[in-house]
């Protein structure tokens, strides 16, 4: 891995130098950018006009586009909420992690019932990272700057150190727990260390039709559209949050929580998808979370409402005078789900690649892993430009690295900072590697163009697969050419050798990882 070292400065002079003679060279001096990360929740490649969605409407996160940067081999580390957001924080892809998987810590008692949580607030969250764990915030927080959270967290609990708090955040505001944020109107959200009680009432997930109640009758559905949405609460502390520190440096982490299940968004948004796309059957509620009377329109509704607090968001930034000093990310943590009332089909939601069960979220399929990511920084990212450098989440703490000029860390990112700055001095990953303990076990090894999976390699009960494709030459996965080219495998044996490291924690073990088998 080579690292590059540039200061702000250098990286200016260096633009300068791309696009003007010697002579016209000045050496300009900029103050660190303000940083603001995205993170979509189950947010497939194909949902955002950008990367071909034509039934949601995203013309703020499009905008984006245009000003910036499009990646479109750009990868989530792991294909669900937890094990995605600890790499993507860490810079450790799941051969190395410690979280690899979601994992709600259920030895502490019933930690899925959301009212024993109400009044137990160590039945909350999730896992906990370990104490002293390396978040590249805690290095830009050593850096200088202010450090904020707002949305999802799910790598730790109440009570914990691994709170955003305590690895390297400021200010957070938001869900602890990721079960809390099955419901965009919980009871309660955290301002830091402390839970801010909310006016709503306790509707607990997963709470079906009253008995009786006509399923075609939006009467039936109003006590799931409470009095205080989560999503307007934390965007309204984030903009506080910019106000307060537009004179200063500051990284912003945006986890929000949309469009994860379940379906619940602003109804001027969902009217207007109403309009749009005509009647619908209603979900009843059997995949899970809550009953919906117009799910397409709703989760529609929920993207063009995460896309209409962007635009606002950056017309701040433009009235606060700092749009041009900062760096914008947008991506997903994961692809598109399947439960929740949530028709990845209808959208098109992962184009090109399957979305449906068993190619979206939860597997290492191409719908599964691979996210659309965004970035926009005026003035240094070519406006319009567009990379196929394959990328993942885990290179973003040393990209962050690159650019600010912290020490980096021991972690598996490469910087993409010399393909946002169209720099031809990129350095290419010779492989990208995931591994996931859930959904059976599955592993997933990208060389070049070549992709490696065994799904079922966990459970005892089903035939462990062995596939191989040619991304270039087969996205859509149709050949299966394992058993033509042993030498990839070969090859792909050599890193999950080199790449597997045992578990910390026995749920995440997969034991025929240990014997580096790749082969039936």
């Amino acid at each position: 891995m080579r690292k590059i070292t540039l200061t702000l400065s250098s990286i200016v002079l260096l633009l300068a130098c791309k696009n003007k003679t010697s002579q016209e060279v000045v050496k300009q001096e900029v103050s660190k950018p303000n940083i603001i990360y995205i993170l979509a929740d189950d947010l497939g490649y194909g949902e955002i006009g950008a990367y071909g969605q034509e039934k949601i409407e995203t013309p703020n996160i499009d905008a984006l586009a245009k000003q910036g940067m499009m990646f479109t081999q750009h990868y989530t580390s792991a294909p669900v909420c937890a094990p995605a957001r600890y790499m993507l924080l860490t810079g450790k892809h799941s051969g190395h992690a410690y979280i690899r998987g979601n994992h709600e810590w259920g030895e502490r008692g019933n930690v899925w019932n959301y009212r024993e949580m109400a009044k137990d607030s160590t039945l909350e969250g999730q896992l906990p990272m370990p104490e002293g764990t390396i978040t590249f915030a805690k290095k830009l927080q050593e850096s200088g700057y202010k450090t904020s959270m707002y949305g999802k967290w799910g790598l730790g609990a109440p009570h914990t150190n691994a709170i955003p708090t305590k690895m390297g955040f400021d200010e957070f505001f938001g869900y602890n727990c990721q079960r809390q944020a099955h419901t965009y109107y919980p009871l309660f959200l955290y301002k830091n260390e402390n839970r801010v009680h909310l006016n709503n009432d306790t509707i607990a997930p997963n709470t079906r039709l009253e008995k009786g109640a006509d399923p075609y009758n939006i009467e039936s559905y109003k006590n799931y559209t409470l009095n205080e949405f989560s999503p307007d609460l934390m965007f309204d502390e984030m903009t506080s949050f910019v106000t307060r520190n537009k004179e200063n440096p500051f990284f912003i982490y945006w986890a929000s929580p949309i469009p994860h299940a379940p379906l619940q968004a602003p109804k001027h948004w969902v009217d207007y998808y109403v309009k749009k796309f005509g009647d619908e059957e209603p979900y009843t509620g059997n995949k899970g979370y809550f009953p919906n009377r117009y799910p397409h329109a709703t989760y529609a509704a929920m993207i063009s409402y995460l896309d209409e607090n962007i635009g606002k968001l950056v017309q701040q930034l433009k009235e606060e005078g700092i749009y041009e000093n900062t760096l914008i990310v947008f991506t997903s943590d994961n692809g598109p789900t399947y439960n929740g009332g949530v028709d990845p089909e209808f959208f098109d939601s992962a184009k090109p690649f399957k979305s449906t069960y068993g190619h979206g979220k939860g597997f290492v399929n191409e719908g599964g892993i691979r996210v659309p990511m965004i970035a926009s920084w005026p003035g240094m990212i070519e406006t319009g430009s567009k990379t196929d450098h394959i990328s993942a989440h885990y290179d973003m703490f040393v990209t962050l690295s690159d650019l600010v000029g912290f020490e980096n860390t021991e972690n598996d990112g490469i910087s993409f900072l010399p393909t946002l700055l169209g720099r031809d001095d990129q350095t290419e990953h010779q492989f990208m590697y995931w591994e996931f303990p859930l959904y059976d076990g599955q592993i997933a090894i990208r060389m070049g163009d070549w992709k490696v999976i065994r799904k079922n390699i966990k459970n005892t009960k089903k035939e462990a697969t062995l596939e191989l494709y040619n991304l270039k030459t087969d996205p859509m996965r149709s050949d299966n050419v394992a058993d033509q080219y042993p030498e990839i495998l070969e090859k792909a044996a050599e890193v999950l050798k080199a790449q597997h490291a045992t578990p910390e924690v026995e749920r995440f073990e997969i034991p025929m990882l240990e014997n580096g088998l790749l082969s039936k």
